[in-house]
């Protein structure tokens, strides 16, 4: 439950929020999680959704109208979203279906024909804005989407940041800018378009070989760019930009302007020229200050597709980052084992977070957690997305499973795992699932399926062991993994709830998650994550086959599972994964934790 000192803050906040819709004639507004560059997490400047409704969760959308307020939450918030918005005013929403617009039944609801929506543009994805746009006018709804009402209000807003970008170094990287700007040109022309703008921040950062700091946990930096026949131009804060990495920039052919030049140069492009733009990954306001007499090739970013598809080098790069970060891990795990065996002092869900990224910030290469640790015990453990916070966490105490999914970012790649430890004794329900999800994850981990398969279609495949069982989960089974980028990356996913459309498809080097999961509400959750990526299998009269080879490199907690119930294939996969574990691990870990090692990698 909100604090009245936060319940205050958000009702004064709505308040002076409908002074302004009322000034601005806007019967209702919307307030989406995203930023110009719609980024899945948010520099502090954007987190306007947040600093409205009191609402923490990493996705959502804030509906305000005059009299009453909604915010639309799937299934990994629920909960949350509960839990902070009582006593706000806000109604809770549920998104549980495919709809792309799922509030818009609720504004139809709470507003008269001939009323006006407003958003702030910028926010908005092309393709999105389309959809509302004639999704509103069916209900005879306005739509304004060049409001910005939230700046007039928002006193100490956090500025926009401008921390200095950094070189990722040719010791990590296989291909240099000019190489990876040529390659975009090339896709770029043979598209029919001249010009091609960039508004994805991991999209620019992997382009120009260059790494930044400006959203907590994704090492990216806020700019546009612009790939034209012949000149690259990069838009971007004068004080992100050291003497040296201006200098090499310019030594490569890179043109430099501000930041905020973007929308001036995009209105002079020569009208009859032709543009590629990602209707995806394009906001909705910067489309509309190109000039009108340029045509548009609306495809996804040519970078997108580049960038999944790992090269050799930094494959292996990204084995002995998993070969560290599953030491790190291993490290942590023997802390914890004897930490609640001896129970000297009390170890919380905030001291799980601290304690790992105490071991890793040992390992060479690391830069910084991928994301926020999700360390969450018994009941937290059924939510998610659950995050404990300094005023609401919970002590490691009694029986229970402690669920911990956790990544690190170090320059040669990004990682992102996820273990269950027994606390005490697990019961027989709690080990019977925690071991339906091990099948789950053991049977796509050794699948094999057609190259260029739409990665969506892989999902059955996982949950097939749950649904025997009358078992499921919310959230997708796999998302794309970046290299030292953001540890949510496109295209591929594999979730039912995608569509399969071509540019998902599973291609020779790109990275995954294999994470399927099982959650009793108000008492456990389960969740096990492996990254893989994809190789080369066979080719038969039917085509080529690819196969995962599994990435990370921790133990899979053996005291967790109900033997009974894994057959013989199932028991010799665990204890192959283990055996190679084991293998690659023993160099790299302290002395002190091989035995505890070897205890967690034996032979089931």
């Amino acid at each position: 439950m909100n604090t009245p000192s936060i319940l205050n803050d958000v009702t004064t906040r709505l308040a002076a929020l409908r002074q302004e819709m009322k000034g601005q004639a806007i019967d209702a507004l919307i307030v989406p999680t995203s930023d110009p560059h719609l980024s899945e997490y948010l520099p502090l400047h954007w987190r306007s959704r947040e600093w409205l409704s009191g609402f923490t969760g990493s996705a959502g959308t804030l509906i305000v109208g005059m009299e009453k307020a909604s915010l639309w939450v799937d299934s990994r918030y629920w909960t949350q979203a509960l839990k902070q918005l009582e006593g706000s005013g806000i109604e809770m929403c549920k998104i549980s279906g495919g709809s792309q617009i799922p509030y818009l039944e609720w504004i139809g609801a709470h507003l008269p024909a001939g009323a006006t929506v407003g958003m702030d543009g910028r926010l908005l994805s092309l393709n999105q804005g389309r959809l509302l746009e004639e999704a509103l006018l069916r209900k005879q709804l306005s739509f304004r989407p060049d409001v910005d009402l939230i700046s007039p209000i928002w006193k100490g807003r956090a500025p926009v940041p401008k921390t200095p970008v950094f070189e990722h170094t040719r010791q990590f990287v296989a291909t240099s800018r000019i190489d990876k700007i040529e390659r975009i040109r090339h896709l770029v022309k043979e598209s029919g378009a001249d010009w091609h703008l960039l508004s994805t921040l991991d999209d620019i950062a992997w382009t120009f070989n260059l790494r930044g700091n400006d959203i907590e946990f994704n090492p990216v930096f806020i700019a546009y760019a612009l790939i034209g026949p012949e000149k690259t131009t990069l838009f971007i804060d004068n004080e992100k930009l050291p003497d040296e990495i201006r200098r090499s920039l310019v030594s490569d052919g890179i043109g430099i302007m501000a930041y905020e030049d973007t929308e001036k140069i995009l209105h002079r492009i020569p009208s009859g020229s032709t543009m590629l733009l990602d209707p995806r990954r394009t906001s909705y306001f910067m489309y509309r200050q190109a000039n009108s007499g340029v045509k548009f090739v609306e495809t996804v970013n040519p970078a997108v597709l580049l960038k999944s598809r790992k090269e050799t080098f930094e494959i292996e790069n990204i084995r002995k980052t998993m070969i560290e970060d599953g030491a790190a891990f291993c490290e942590f795990q023997a802390w914890f084992d004897d930490a609640i065996e001896s129970g000297n002092s009390p170890v919380s869900e905030l001291t799980v977070a601290e304690k790992i990224e105490q071991f890793r910030s040992k390992r060479p290469n690391y830069i910084s957690p991928s994301f926020g640790t999700i360390a969450g015990f018994n009941e937290n453990a059924a939510l998610p997305h659950y995050q404990a916070t300094e005023t609401d966490f919970s002590f490691i105490k009694g029986d229970g499973l402690l669920l911990i999914d956790t990544g690190g970012q170090y320059l040669g790649g990004t990682t992102d795992m996820t273990r269950v430890i027994p606390v005490g004794l697990p019961g027989q329900e709690q080990k019977k699932d925690f071991t339906l999800v091990l099948k789950g994850m053991i049977a796509l981990s050794e699948t094999c399926f057609p190259q260029s398969i739409p990665a969506a279609m892989l999902d059955s495949i996982a949950r097939k062991p749950l649904w025997a069982h009358g078992a499921d989960y919310g959230h997708g089974t796999g998302h794309g993994v970046g290299y030292f980028l953001n540890v949510h990356e496109g295209p591929q996913g594999i979730s039912y709830h995608a569509k399969p459309e071509p540019q998902t498809a599973m291609e020779e080097g790109m990275v995954t998650s294999v994470e399927p999961g099982l959650y009793k509400e108000g008492r456990w959750g389960i969740r096990i994550e492996n990254l893989v990526v994809n190789r080369f299998y066979r080719e038969t009269g039917f085509g080529k086959y690819l196969n995962f080879e599994t990435l990370t490199q921790c133990p899979i907690d053996t005291r967790c599972i109900e033997k009974d119930l894994l057959d013989e294939n199932e028991i010799a996969w665990l204890n192959r994964y283990h055996e190679g574990v084991r293998e690659k691990l023993m160099p790299f870990v302290p002395e002190h934790v091989r035995n505890w090692l070897i205890r967690r990698t034996e032979p089931l």
